[in-house]
């Protein structure tokens, strides 16, 4: 990895840009693309691992093709398990506001129901509304070190249950009739449960970061209504806005975030206007807990196919 001294001559001070003080930052002057230097995409790394997600304007030259091409100088690609890629991709996920599963408006960490869920994702706008359609993230390393003392000790030994399947009526109650058809149809046409600890260390910095999210089902040896409880409780610290950065997105931006160290949500508060973005994701490592245990995927089923009528 590139030092310090290096990033700052590959891409100056200047171009780098914080949002916040905990997350995020908007990088400046760089074109995207898969023929970018060496030393370029190290500095890209090092700025995700210190500001978590990174932001760039005015990349309308990439489409699909190019979008790709870019994301494995990052690492080597992944579909979606369960809704595969666009055709004539190997991993472009298409969220499109007007099909079902378009809009993610949970907070959450990409494919965590999977044990080596993704490292990093790379999202492009295609079609941005002309009012809403922003998109929050949430360092959750910053939201671990807000924890109390006793919070801290108590989640460094919990796990935590994940599944791709989960009460989608609770969740979302005005999802429509195509959205509720894509989760049942799609999103969970392979059952996954894995078990994630509450705290995983990080592979590059060593540091630690709460591993939660909607796709979390039940902590480990807690009843379900315990488990509910305490989630909410370390979760309200990820989603602490001292721990957020807000992206108004512009067609043509583009955002890669440290899913490791990460939550986001779509906010949902465009109404029918159309919103496209696609995702590019690099593929991840199993979580090590902060006593060095491994995450481990309990479930990994096909559903039966509904019989006829």
């Amino acid at each position: 990895m590139s030092s310090p001294t290096l990033v700052n001559q590959v891409i100056p001070d200047a171009d780098v840009v914080p949002l916040t003080a905990r997350v995020g930052a908007e990088i400046r002057n760089v074109r995207l693309d898969d023929d970018l230097p060496k030393a370029v995409i190290a500095a890209i790394n090092q700025q995700l691992l210190r500001h978590k997600v990174v932001f760039f304007r005015d990349q309308a030259h990439l489409d699909d093709a190019a979008q790709e091409a870019f994301a494995q100088r990052l690492g080597d690609l992944v579909p979606h398990p369960t809704q595969g890629a666009v055709q004539g991709t190997s991993s472009i996920l298409a969220l499109d506001s007007s099909r079902g599963g378009g809009r993610a408006d949970q907070w959450h960490t990409d494919v965590t129901f999977v044990d080596a869920y993704p490292k990093f994702s790379v999202l492009r706008g295609v079609v941005i509304p002309e009012a809403g359609g922003d998109t929050i993230w949430s360092n959750t390393h910053a939201a671990y070190l807000s924890l109390p003392e006793p919070l801290r000790l108590l989640a460094d030994n919990l796990w935590a249950v994940h599944s791709n399947v989960y009460d989608y009526a609770a969740v979302r109650p005005r999802a429509t009739a195509d959205e509720k058809k894509h989760f049942e149809e799609v999103f969970t046409s392979t059952v996954y449960e894995t078990e994630h600890p509450v705290v995983r260390v990080h592979p590059e910095t060593g540091e630690r970061s709460l591993l939660l999210g909607n796709f979390v089902q039940r902590l480990v040896g807690l009843s379900k209504s315990d488990s509910a409880r305490l989630y909410e409780v370390f979760q309200s610290y990820v989603t602490a806005p001292e721990n957020t950065v807000r992206w108004r997105w512009r067609a043509g931006d583009v955002a890669i975030w440290d899913n490791r160290a990460t939550q986001h949500y779509a906010v949902n508060d465009y109404g029918d206007q159309h919103r496209v973005v696609r995702r590019a994701t690099v593929d991840g490592d199993v979580p090590v807990s902060v006593d060095g245990r491994r995450s481990v995927t309990h479930v990994k089923a096909e559903k039966p196919a509904a019989r006829a009528a």
